[in-house]
């Protein structure tokens, strides 16, 4: 049988298959509100990561908290109300399941490690990782990352002329290596040092193509769940060369074997070091290794990425951030104690990109039973009024929006939409002290007033919010985030590409959202598909310390 010919078969059999689903599944019904159905195979789903930020948020304020979207298997519910999201991931989380596509391509391409397996599997390898993400190691490995960033600052500095005049650089490859060589170094032990390597070096640059191609190719994420499920390995890999004419796919399986080569020569390498230390699971250690740098990389470039590009949108933020930056090393250098520097802006630099823009916008979920959700905040139903509990069938696939949460009017104020650090000054809440760790129950019937003096990541009236903030290395990406931020503004300046190209074209960047916020160059100054940030970039001078 011709290639051609079995790609006409597949696509015949998965007609056929979406028309019995559609003709002998009954249909849902649930009782929600939501946008036009939009196409008949696909539905209107495709339109969340179509529309980007706005179309998510709008969504979410036109029809409520919970809204009912079209897939190509059913009614999916689109949920961002607080409540609905405390019982999906907290109190209710053994019924929302994460959904087999999700689970079998992640086992693709990462093999079985912490975000390909679920049940015992998974909770034996969340624990092994605890002990590495608590507050302790958190303190001894912050002398790691503070060479890192060092190296990264005097790299793009080099690159600079000493007159103090701009010069355009993609910042975004930057970045990835410096936050591929914190998680190499802290975490995993291995110095992997893709700042020193050179520019086309194929491992870190494989990585940094692996988050926009995972976004690219979540529409075949159905059909790898179907080969992993009913095909043997070998069949597997022959299906998989027979797709391999899509380039896509092709460039996944050249970028996933250049990642396994890489963790298996680090693993050999560090068992030697151990002295051939039998009892390592060379498969177990490879595959936590895959996951732990994806997920260290991806996550905290794209964070690193958008608090520069917003230092560089705001210049008086980032004048203001390096002010205090400067004062607090001061203060560091004459009384050797950092505890009387304040520091206020530089913690809220960090909570406005992390609220606006979470490195991971969406999760799906689905049903396992049927179940009732509740609401904080009444949505729209189909007949048009208001309810405050929605039922949800059996096998429903769900959607946790962290974007249009982040951004409710009803939990953050009517400019909840807008990038101001300043509005956590004024806050009421304050971060635990370090001899008492506070743990606020989630939860509006839970809530307790806890006395504070500056804000807390995913806290909101005394109420703790799931999201980002539970993440198990949230803590470590945090720290790497402000000791990177903290290095390169006292030493570069950074600022938006103004210079108009030979066709009078200025760079202006855009961020899609796919299953990471992805920057491009918006057309025609850019292709709109390659990740990159170019911002203009000079040293320090004494007025960039005057806000």
């Amino acid at each position: 049988m011709s290639l051609i010919q079995v790609c006409v078969l597949g696509s015949f059999s998965f007609a056929l298959c979406k028309a019995l689903v559609l003709l002998l599944r009954r249909p849902h019904g649930i009782d929600l509100d939501g946008p036009n159905r939009g196409n008949w195979l696909t539905g209107n789903i495709t339109s969340l990561f179509d529309g980007g930020v706005d179309y998510c948020v709008h969504i979410a304020e036109k029809y409520g908290g919970a809204v009912r979207l079209h897939g190509p298997l059913g009614e999916t519910v689109y949920v961002s109300d607080p409540r609905a999201l405390y019982h999906m991931v907290v109190k209710d989380q053994h019924i929302f399941e994460e959904p087999d596509p999700f689970i079998m391509s992640n086992k693709l391409v990462f093999g079985e490690g912490l975000i390909s397996t679920v049940g015992e599997q998974h909770r034996r390898q969340r624990k092994l990782l605890n002990p590495v993400f608590s507050t302790s190691n958190m303190r001894r490995l912050l002398s790691t990352l503070h060479p890192i960033s060092d190296r990264l600052t005097s790299t793009l500095a080099s690159k600079l002329p000493t007159d103090s005049s701009q010069t355009e650089i993609d910042i975004l490859p930057w970045l990835s290596r410096c936050a591929l060589d914190g998680v190499c170094q802290g975490i995993l032990g291995y110095p992997s040092n893709t700042l020193s390597a050179a520019e086309n070096d194929p491992y870190p640059e494989a990585l940094r193509k692996i988050g926009p191609l995972i976004g690219k190719l979540m529409k075949v994420r159905p059909i790898a769940a179907i080969i992993m499920q009913y095909c043997s390995p070998y069949w597997a890999r022959n299906v998989l060369d027979l797709v391999t004419f899509m380039a896509d796919v092709r460039e996944m399986r050249r970028i996933v074997e250049t990642m396994d080569n890489a963790s298996r020569k680090a693993f050999s390498e560090k068992k030697a070091a151990m002295e051939a230390d039998e009892t390592l699971d060379p498969v177990g250690t490879v595959c936590r290794r895959h996951v732990m740098v994806f997920a260290g990389l991806d996550t905290t470039t794209s964070a690193l990425a958008r608090c520069v590009y917003l230092l560089a949108q705001h210049s008086g933020a980032q004048a203001r951030l390096r002010s205090e930056i400067r004062d607090a090393m001061k203060t560091l250098e004459e009384d050797g104690d950092m505890s009387s520097a304040e520091l206020p802006y530089d913690v809220l630099m960090n909570l406005p990109p992390f609220r606006l823009y979470p490195s991971l916008p969406v999760m799906a979920r689905v049903t396992s039973k049927a179940t009732t959700l509740p609401l904080q905040f009444p949505t729209r139903s189909r007949s048009g009024g208001y309810t405050s509990a929605v039922a949800i069938p059996e096998g429903t696939f769900t959607i946790i929006s962290i974007l249009a949460a982040n951004r409710h009017r009803e939990m953050w104020g009517a400019d909840a939409n807008e990038w101001r650090p300043e509005r956590w000054l004024s806050s009421p809440l304050a971060a635990p002290s370090q001899a008492q760790e506070v743990d606020v129950p989630l939860g509006e019937e839970n809530a307790a007033s806890v006395s504070r003096s500056a804000p807390v990541l995913g806290v909101k009236d005394s109420i703790r919010f799931p999201g980002v903030y539970s993440n198990i290395g949230f803590k470590f990406a945090e720290m790497e985030l402000k000791q990177v931020l903290a290095t390169l503004v006292l030493r570069l300046h950074f600022s938006l590409p103004v210079e108009r190209n030979a066709q009078g074209h200025v760079k202006e960047i855009q961020w899609k959202l796919q299953a990471f916020h992805i920057p491009v160059v918006k057309p025609p100054a850019g292709d709109g598909i390659t990740p990159q940030v170019p911002l203009n970039v000079r040293l320090v001078t004494k007025d960039d310390f005057i806000w």
